[in-house]
């Protein structure tokens, strides 16, 4: 493995290590960025790393503060391009922990997690070291070391007297970079082929746990992890929003929903698989809710109030005949670094923003419509679409829009 362009000691004191760190080392293993087409102007990692270095500065200069520390998951994805500080899965919060002053970028953790962290997520980004012995581990004295008395924003209750500044700070990630929404279409691409894989490949007789093992299988072969794994089969598709898997077989029905993650950023979809033949009303219901998702997806225009997107799709519930429906689930919204980053509402003071990704979720009792998309001035791109999938072909005002259709096996 090839050693970092420059990484030296510069404080050793007893069990506390200070690193200063220029890393520049090269995996191929972990590729941050999907391919680029020929001729196209790459953004580098440092260089996304400083642009959002600058969204941080540029907030702890309007609020007067001198440092902000970022905690979660979802903010060290953000920040460092793609890094992954996570060791639970069902965490919101990370190892390491980053620290974000006006001259400097700190990483702060202990002897277990920040050699892992510097040798294999921070390819390519200057920033300082802090690592304690984890039995004598002091966070709150590591930021002390740092900032000193100086007044910091966080993103939860770390370090102690920081200013809870989650909200404020998550919306600094919403607009994506170029290099993010690659890294989203290649995360988006391959959870669209997973799901396709699994639906060709469960078999009526096999149990909801087999099938969401097929599944997790397919993604995390690509690195990919099943962040929400939902399957329901038969009557349960009908009874449960949220269909947590379990040991019943599947006969005809099932529902394939996923919230996929790979560098902080999620693809969320669902698809339906069906045995024999569907009746007519599970194809008029499945219809009734691909059409609502065409409305939410066609209304996701940059500048568009996310209330009015919100209601139209109720218009079009109540249009298809299903009315009601709506009430039974969140619709879904703004997504990116979160599951999602808030939800659509009647009450909603948020638009939609140029680079901001959504995962619209509408469902009808028996089948649900969903994919990842991202908004752009020229329109919406599909981040989860394929090309291996039927489809429905919805007219919404002076466009086609083709949503997955029911596979019929």
């Amino acid at each position: 493995m090839p050693e970092a362009q420059s990484v030296h000691v510069a404080l050793g004191i007893g069990s506390r290590v200070l690193l200063t760190a220029c890393i520049g080392l090269r995996f191929a293993r972990r590729r941050l960025v999907a391919p680029r087409k020929e001729n196209h102007i790459v953004m580098q990692r440092s260089e996304e790393f400083q642009v959002k270095l600058d969204r941080l500065r540029n907030f702890m200069s309007q609020k007067g503060y001198d440092a902000v520390a970022l905690t979660t998951q979802a903010n060290y994805a953000w920040l460092t391009c793609g890094g992954d500080n996570h060791v639970v899965i069902a965490s919101e919060g990370g190892v390491a922990y980053l620290l974000v002053t006006a001259d400097g970028v700190h990483l702060l953790s202990n002897n277990i997690e920040a050699p892992r962290q510097v040798e294999e997520e921070l390819e390519g980004l200057s920033l300082t070291v802090h690592q304690e012995m984890w039995h004598d581990e002091d966070r709150d004295r590591m930021a002390q070391d740092v900032v000193g008395d100086g007044k910091v924003a966080s993103d939860g209750a770390w370090p102690k007297g920081s200013v809870n500044e989650v909200a404020s700070l998550a919306r600094l990630r919403w607009q994506l970079l170029e290099p993010e929404i690659e890294r989203y279409r290649w995360v988006g691409k391959r959870t669209s082929a997973a799901m396709c894989q699994t639906a060709e490949t469960i078999e009526p007789g096999m149990t909801e746990h087999e099938i969401a093992a097929v599944l997790g299988g397919a993604l995390l072969s690509h690195g990919i992890l099943p962040a929400v794994l939902l399957i329901a089969t038969d009557e349960r598709c009908y009874r449960y929003r949220h269909p947590v898997p379990t040991e019943k077989k599947l006969k005809r029905q099932a529902m394939l929903a996923i919230g996929a993650r790979r560098w902080g950023l999620g693809v969320s979809a669902t698809r339906m698989v069906y045995f024999g033949q569907p009746d007519e009303e599970l194809r008029r219901r499945h219809e009734a809710v691909c059409r609502v998702d065409a409305c939410l997806i066609r209304e996701t225009v940059v500048g568009a109030a996310v209330k009015d997107i919100f209601a139209r799709a109720i218009e079009t519930y109540a249009a298809t005949g299903y009315g009601e429906e709506w009430k039974k689930h969140h619709q879904g919204g703004a997504t990116g670094y979160a599951p999602r980053d808030y939800r659509g509402g009647l009450r909603s003071s948020e638009v939609v923003l140029e680079g901001q990704a959504f995962a619209w979720n509408p469902s009808i009792s028996g089948t649900k419509s969903e994919d990842t998309i991202i908004a752009t001035a020229a329109g919406q791109e599909i981040l989860s679409a394929s090309d291996d999938w039927p489809l429905v072909e919805i007219s919404y005002g002076d466009s086609t829009l083709g949503r997955p259709d029911i596979l019929v096996r």
